[in-house]
């Protein structure tokens, strides 16, 4: 047994522990502390309505850090590989809360008819069509981006990485940004409809729209012409 052998997983555990208590403990405790302040603020009489409210603005802030981070090494001239710890642990937060407001929001409205989220029955007739209203486009995109969050969360690992290889793995992983595009159609489909009392959030959610936008074609720009050095 090499040393390289013996000391591999002792570095594994160190990690481990790292990115338990610099990135998952820090995160948690974020997270709950933004989830009982939205939960408890909110006027919805209802228990579900304040537990959804609050899962969506975590999950977006969540989302948007993640697709952040390697821009902002970028500007900042820092290197940016293909996988980093903090940009991994970050997305798997934004993806588990994100699924956790999928199901949830499931019991919102309608409750115990779900299916009447994406189609409805014609009155008078038995068979069911697919919403056309923009009620039925937020829950659409909602769940289109739901499904690629469960994919990259499966793959949101080491042993995806190896598997798969980086360019193929790299490839799979940049569909976070379709994610992102549906996220926005779906709290569009959400907010219009909705009443001026949430107008604070709706300035949120444009002003992480913008930086993330913003941010990541600066990056963009930045890795595809980069600024020359003189002299």
């Amino acid at each position: 047994m090499t040393d390289a052998t013996i000391q591999r997983p002792a570095a594994l555990r160190r990690r481990t522990r790292h990115r338990i208590l610099i990135h998952h403990l820090p995160v948690l405790l974020t997270s709950l502390i933004v989830y009982v302040a939205l939960y408890y603020t909110r006027p919805y009489k209802d228990a579900i309505a304040r537990a959804s409210f609050a899962t969506a603005y975590i999950a977006l802030g969540f989302l948007v850090a993640s697709l952040l981070i390697g821009p902002w090494k970028t500007l900042r001239k820092k290197p940016s590989p293909v996988s980093t710890d903090l940009r991994r642990d970050v997305g798997i937060w934004a993806g588990t809360i994100s699924i956790l407001h999928s199901v949830i929001g499931q019991m919102v409205h309608l409750r115990g008819r779900p299916w009447l989220y994406y189609l409805y029955t014609s009155r008078g007739q038995h068979h069911l069509q697919l919403r056309r209203d923009l009620f039925g486009f937020a829950n659409d995109t909602g769940l289109l981006a739901a499904l690629i969050v469960v994919v990259l969360l499966a793959t949101s690992n080491d042993l995806a990485l190896r598997s798969f290889g980086t360019p193929r793995w790299k490839q799979l992983q940049r569909w976070n940004y379709a994610a992102f595009i549906l996220v926005v159609a779906h709290i569009v489909g959400y907010q219009l409809p909705q009443r001026p009392i949430v107008m604070p959030f709706h300035v949120i959610a444009a002003l992480c729209v913008l930086v993330t936008v913003g941010v990541q074609t600066a990056g963009f720009i930045s890795r595809r012409w980069p600024i020359q050095q003189l002299g």
